[in-house]
């Protein structure tokens, strides 16, 4: 069973998971061709890639221009009617990729659709069903106030809690890691902005493709396990399989507000009073400032308990 889709995978140190991904896919049976963006992996990813699935399209670059950078790549690369972005550690079910590409074929004012993504230990990923950042939905959840009313609509603007997660319906946005895109809309809209490296991509891409009059869909009926986080490391759903390495998480930690900000400066400072943008982008300065803390903390922790660890010859006679 074949589709017209495109599959496209951007790496970045993650060979085992990549390598699974690309046996997965390559079970399934689903894509016309599978695309691979490697951004100058030191884990001998490419060389992997290249060795063991001559089918694929390589593009190995000599450095690491971000995800968007390579998203946009494979993008001017691919040649099916649709673009299924893949993230290292996501891997779709038997059916899904077709049954997206029957969705869309079936309803053409649909641009861009997600599954149903599942993490390991079988909970919900919420980032897949998202709503968009405003200053109130952002301000009820990262205030605890989405948690105290989990069904209320008013307070789950940011993961949309109040929609039947068993049904299909429309949604802001979803992430880059399992999206599911129309590429000549994609191609019409100008690609992804590469002006974010990592995180905030995938919102600002899914605000154009929204603001340009097309929707977007959860379809829980396809099923997706994701492992989340696995190439930065600063996950504890993947903690425990991530390689990233200390200069790696905590690049990925700054990155996340900065991403934060920028999308906020591109697309709703304007709209709201000054007062209100001014403490959103306070309040984003000073969320960066907390996770930089943590993640100094960590690095410092992680150094203090590599050097407790005994040797191969300490404690011996």
């Amino acid at each position: 069973m074949t589709t017209n889709v495109s599959v496209a995978i951007i790496n970045f140190n993650t060979a085992p998971l990549l390598i699974r991904c690309l046996q997965n896919l390559q079970r399934l049976g689903e894509a016309t061709e599978i695309i691979v963006v490697d951004n100058a992996s030191t884990d001998g990813s490419a060389a992997r890639v290249q060795q063991e699935f001559p089918e694929v399209t390589l593009i190995a670059l000599p450095e690491n221009r971000g995800l968007p950078a390579g998203s946009n790549l494979a993008l001017a690369k691919a040649t099916g009617t649709y673009v299924l972005y893949l993230g290292t550690d996501a891997y779709p079910e038997a059916g899904v990729i077709h049954g997206l590409a029957t969705y869309l074929d079936a309803h053409p004012t649909v641009a861009v659709a997600t599954a149903e993504l599942r993490l390991r230990d079988g909970t919900l990923d919420r980032d897949a069903h998202r709503g968009f950042p405003t200053p109130w939905a952002s301000f009820t959840h990262f205030s605890g106030l989405n948690r105290l009313f989990p069904h209320a609509a008013w307070f789950n603007q940011y993961f949309l809690g109040q929609k039947d997660l068993a049904v299909p319906h429309e949604i802001d946005l979803c992430i880059s890691h399992f999206m599911f895109c129309r590429r000549q809309v994609l191609t019409a809209l100008g690609g992804w902005d590469e002006d974010f490296f990592l995180y905030g991509e995938d919102v600002d891409l899914c605000y154009r493709v929204k603001a340009a009059g097309h929707k977007i869909m959860y379809l829980p009926q396809f099923r997706v396990l994701h492992y989340k986080g696995a190439s930065v490391g600063i996950r504890k759903q993947s903690s425990d399989i991530s390689t990233a390495s200390e200069e790696t998480k905590l690049r990925a930690t700054l990155l996340s507000t900065e991403a934060m900000a920028r999308f906020y400066r591109k697309h709703l400072y304007a709209r709201y009073p000054l007062p209100v943008s001014a403490a959103v982008m306070q309040g984003i300065r000073l969320l960066g400032i907390l996770r930089r803390w943590r993640a100094r903390q960590r690095h410092n922790r992680n150094i203090r308990e590599a050097g407790n660890r005994p040797g191969p010859n300490r404690g011996s006679n």
